[in-house]
């Protein structure tokens, strides 16, 4: 799958404390002899991991981690206590780790599955998830400089505005969006999807910092897609709300915003968005092999990864086909139409709030170029 490398270094680098070096040098080497995740490695032997890495107590030290990892996962599912889930969420304020760690640690799945199966797959989530999605893929082609870790934060932003002018228009909640109160003052616009969002630059964030040399250029997500100049600088979505709430002698207007972002920074956390995407995605309940009581709490992830890795497929494919009929500004706003063709036919009022329903990919797919 397309999270098996940095999904093999997070657990060399985490749970087998390996150095990262040591960890990269080795994965082809695990991949070959098949020992893709914790739990083949798990069910290895000493002698075949002494091997590849060729130090006797490096092996077991990576043998007793995947023998460790892999006891965590079989036992009774905890959602407060899974260490997936943990691993995912602390690397983003972990010290230790460098920007390009961070950045392989939010890859987000991608599905090998060819058009039929996209075609024919039927999703099931609610609305404020898929607008996420699209906007994650979407920033992909029209701000192509920003890696991931921006990515996510921005995209979940434009979900934050989003679901905060509906509840106000529902009268879920009262008063005044905070950027209608000044809150987003000084600090630069930048519109996703239609949405204004305020946003604080990452001066001198190099997400490439730490990575091997010959994997500066293809591992950087960011990529320039459209052949054009890079101009903006790495950024954080600004979550406004937050900020009005924070309490004015604890502002930290003022830090520098490459301090680590476990501080106080009002800004929408990329390892929460990623947790969200991951968690929003499922497949029917008609179409499950096994019901959801009796099925383990791996293959329910493994369930929801997949149904996730096979929509940003869908979209991706719909962004490429328009690369070249449309310029960014109009890539952005013809996304949102998109999302709206698309989204869950559920009820739009305060009762339906939150509701799930159903998506088509194939409906996802009839929005490419030419379709």
């Amino acid at each position: 799958m397309a999270t098996e490398v940095p999904d093999l270094l997070r657990f060399l680098s985490q749970d087998a404390k390996v150095s990262l070096a040591l960890a990269m040098g080795k994965v082809l080497e695990l991949q070959k002899a098949h020992l893709t995740n914790s739990a083949k490695i798990a069910k290895s032997d000493l002698e075949t991991l002494l091997g590849i890495f060729q130090e006797k107590k490096i092996a077991k030290q990576v043998l007793n981690a995947a023998k460790r990892v892999s006891k965590k996962r079989e036992a009774p599912y905890d959602a407060g206590s899974s260490t997936q889930k943990r691993a995912k969420g602390s690397i983003i304020s972990n010290k230790d780790f460098t920007p390009f760690e961070i950045e392989s640690a939010l890859s987000l799945p991608k599905s090998s599955a060819g058009e039929d199966d996209l075609n024919s797959t039927v999703l099931v989530t609610n609305r404020a998830p898929l607008v996420l999605a699209f906007a994650v893929c979407v920033l992909k082609y029209t701000m192509p400089e920003q890696p991931l870790s921006s990515r996510l934060s921005l995209a979940q932003a434009v979900v934050s505005v989003n679901s905060r002018a509906k509840a106000i228009s529902l009268g879920i909640e009262d008063g005044r969006p905070a950027d209608q109160e000044g809150w987003g003052a000084g600090h630069p616009v930048v519109k996703i999807l239609g949405r204004d969002i305020h946003v604080l630059k990452r001066w001198d964030y190099d997400p490439n910092e730490g990575a091997p040399s010959a994997e500066v250029h293809s591992r950087y997500e960011g990529e320039n897609v459209h052949g054009e100049e890079i101009q903006m600088p790495p950024l954080w979505g600004v979550d406004l709300e937050a900020l009005r709430g924070q309490d004015s002698k604890g502002s930290t207007s003022d830090r520098h915003p490459n301090s680590d972002i476990s501080n106080a920074l009002a800004i929408f956390r990329p390892d929460s968005a990623r947790s969200y995407l991951y968690r929003a995605f499922s497949r029917p309940a008609e179409e499950s092999k096994m019901p959801s009581k009796k099925k383990p709490a791996t293959a329910i992830e493994d369930e929801k990864e997949e149904s996730l890795g096979r929509l940003l497929s869908a979209i991706d494919l719909v962004c490429q086909s328009w690369l070249s009929a449309l310029d960014k500004t109009e890539l952005d706003r013809r996304a949102w139409s998109w999302y709206i063709r698309v989204r869950p036919d559920v009820q739009s009022g305060a009762r339906g709030w939150g509701e799930k329903g159903q998506v088509k990919l194939s409906d996802v797919l009839a929005l490419r170029r030419g379709i």
